[in-house]
């Protein structure tokens, strides 16, 4: 990934309120929130259906929103890894 920010999105298989919250829930660097240019890492789990106005949003699964802050690149994956972990406990 290169010559972008650090905004992205990820998509997820269809997700039940547990295990979303097992997945969000216990991050250390990454808090809930939306991102205002701020320099902290970021993830919300977001549904942009009833945003969408010029065209439907039609994929599957859970939209997982990420902003990557300035915390050590290794950290935020070891994060993110501790997340996916948590997922798969409860998949």
């Amino acid at each position: 990934f290169a010559g972008g920010c650090g905004l992205m999105a990820i998509r997820l298989p269809a997700l039940d309120d547990q295990q979303l919250a097992a997945f969000v829930d216990g991050f250390e660097l990454f808090a809930l929130g939306y991102s205002w240019g701020g320099y902290e890492s970021l993830i919300l789990p977001t549904d942009p259906r009833p945003l969408r106005s010029a065209s439907p949003w039609t994929q599957p699964g859970q939209l997982i929103r990420l902003h990557i802050g300035l915390e050590a690149v290794e950290d935020l994956l070891e994060d993110l890894a501790a997340g996916f972990q948590r997922l798969r406990l409860v998949l």
